[in-house]
Order: structure tokens, then sequence, then C-alpha cells
């Protein structure tokens, strides 16, 4: 829970009219009412006139708030400042394809960074795969043969949410907390990135 001040934006121009206090007890995208019966009532809102469109709005993320920050710094700067790390970065590998299937990007970005390391998808304790739809997410799992029971244990972006600009740090920070609670070693933060691009990092815990 959090006390906050939000702006209040003038439509007609833009710019921030007034504010107002708010308490946030609770995320902003989930909602207790949904029902599968809800769900399976939604139109699609891409491919509207075959019958076989299967994105609607009960499967896609929503614009949500949010902010995160890391940390990142060599182990000598650490040990200086008298910081623990949580996790190690043990490096990334970026992939490419094409650009009106961006959102597969993690199927060729994680194949190269496993390669680097000398590692397999089963050494992997846990992923965070952020995609903006459910079917990128479906479709990455199963080409990439990720255990359902290590992928997104705490929710993807359709519960989270999915902020512009702060992916990244906030799929680490996730991962972070959720390997020193389970005591994991290995953990892997993938996602597409617009233009036809995959990226994936590879951590190891401080434990």
């Amino acid at each position: 829970p959090l006390q906050v001040k939000r702006g209040i934006i003038d439509k007609q121009t833009g710019k921030i009219a007034g504010e107002e206090e708010y308490y946030v007890d609770r995320d902003e995208c989930n909602r207790a009412d949904t029902t599968l019966a809800g769900l399976l009532k939604l139109p699609p809102v891409f491919d509207t006139t075959s019958g076989q469109g299967s994105v609607t709005a009960g499967n896609s993320s929503q614009l949500s708030d949010g902010a995160s920050a890391t940390l990142l710094m060599s182990r000598e700067r650490a040990e200086a400042l008298g910081v623990r790390p949580k996790l190690v970065f043990r490096g990334y590998a970026v992939a490419g394809c094409e650009p009106d299937e961006m959102g597969i990007g993690p199927v060729f970005a994680v194949p190269k960074l496993l390669q680097r390391h000398g590692l397999r998808v089963e050494d992997i304790d846990l992923w965070e795969l952020n995609e903006a739809f459910a079917s990128q997410v479906v479709y990455c799992r199963d080409r990439l043969g990720l255990d359902p029971e290590k992928l997104n244990v705490n929710g993807g972006s359709i519960s989270i949410g999915h902020p512009f600009g702060m992916t990244g740090s906030r799929l680490v920070g996730t991962l972070a907390n959720e390997m020193l609670r389970r005591k994991a070693r290995l953990g892997v933060v993938t996602m597409c990135i617009g233009g036809g691009q995959g990226m994936a990092g590879l951590f190891e815990a401080c434990l």
C-alpha cells in the first residue's frame, strides 16, 4: 500500500490542472470479478472478420503506471560501499527477427544466451518473460520448452502491468526477490524489443 499524489490532466491543454491524494492499496490490473465466461465473450481486436482472432482485451496487457530502478556495479565497488548484491549479472544475448514478429524475439535470443554460457533450458530455475499479449508468451514458452512452473511465477504483464520504459528493470527486480525467496541459483530475464529484436539476460543469485 502506498499514499501518492496524482496529477489531474486538463484534456484541453494537456497540462496538469491540479493534484489529489490517492491511496494505492491494490494492483490496478487484476479485476476480482473476472470470469472465464466473461473472457470468452470478448471480441478479437486484430483479426475481426475470419472468426479465428484470438487476441482480446482479456488476454492483453493494459497501459499501467509504474517505475523501477536497478543498481548495477562492479564487485569491487559493492565491497567498497558495503553493499550486499542480490544478483550477479552473468551476461546477455540479443537477436533479431522480422519487425512484424518482434513479439517472439525471446525465441531467438534465449538459445544464444544459453549456448554462450554452456547451459540448457533445464538449468534455469526461474524465467521472467514480459510480453504485451498472452499469445506471445504461450508461443515463446512452447517453442523454448519452458516449464510453466518456472515461468512468470508471480504473473506476467497482463496481471502486473506493462508500463513503458521500465520493463527490464522491473523484471530484474521481480526475478531477484523471487530467486532469493526460493533460494534459486540461476534466472533469465527475456523480452521482445520494438523493431524486431529479442534480448535475454542471465543472472545468478548471491546466496
